[in-house]
């Protein structure tokens, strides 16, 4: 099994994380702020893994630290999960369409951390997320697993949808990318960990 535990814990947040890229099952996420919790399970879900986030966060200043330091963590499970990356497809791509809006995430599993985020937002909050945090959790996310990221909106009106569509194909591209399809390193260097 592909499972990874992280546990940090700073003046600004505490989490536990626990990831399992091998089996889905409906995980526990708490982060705080009901919404983002709502982009968690759907990535999740659609990238079929195991995933549970309990964090206790400086609520009270707003969501950032919350919402980074779970990318961080986010990022370091999925990168230790993974482990050599042998035998895996390496690269995932996927269109979700949520009602008005269309997202589009490419990802390379290739250890080079990189984002390219083309993302407008309508709306400063859904419920009590702050959607410019979308962007750091994602640039979290990226710099932490090793994963080289590109994120565009297609188009969107409903700031709500867009990132639904985001998380969505963020889990749809991460699920083909882990996808075990062969036995050698997914790279003409032999390797993916330098």
């Amino acid at each position: 099994m592909r499972e990874a535990l992280i546990n940090r814990k700073t003046k600004e947040t505490e989490i536990k994380l626990e990831l399992n890229l091998d089996e889905y099952s409906e995980g526990n996420i708490n982060t705080g702020i009901g919404f983002f919790n709502h982009m968690l399970m759907l990535f999740a879900f659609r990238a079929g893994i195991k995933l549970n986030v309990d964090c206790k966060g400086d609520l009270e200043i707003d969501g950032h630290h919350t919402v980074e330091d779970i990318g961080i963590c986010l990022g370091q499970a999925i990168k230790k999960a993974i482990g050599d990356k042998k035998g895996i497809n390496r690269y995932g791509s996927s269109r979700i369409p949520m009602d008005e809006s269309l997202a589009i995430v490419d990802l390379s599993i290739s250890n080079r951390s990189f984002l390219v985020i083309n993302v407008e937002m309508h709306s400063t909050r859904v419920g009590e997320f702050e959607t410019e945090l979308t962007e750091e959790f994602f640039v979290a996310v990226a710099h932490n697993s090793g994963i080289t990221m590109h994120i565009n909106l297609k188009y969107g009106r409903n700031t709500h949808h867009i990132n639904e569509a985001i998380f969505v194909a963020f889990g749809d591209a991460l699920k083909k990318a882990i996808r075990i399809t062969g036995d050698v390193i997914p790279s003409t260097k032999g390797t993916l960990s330098i």
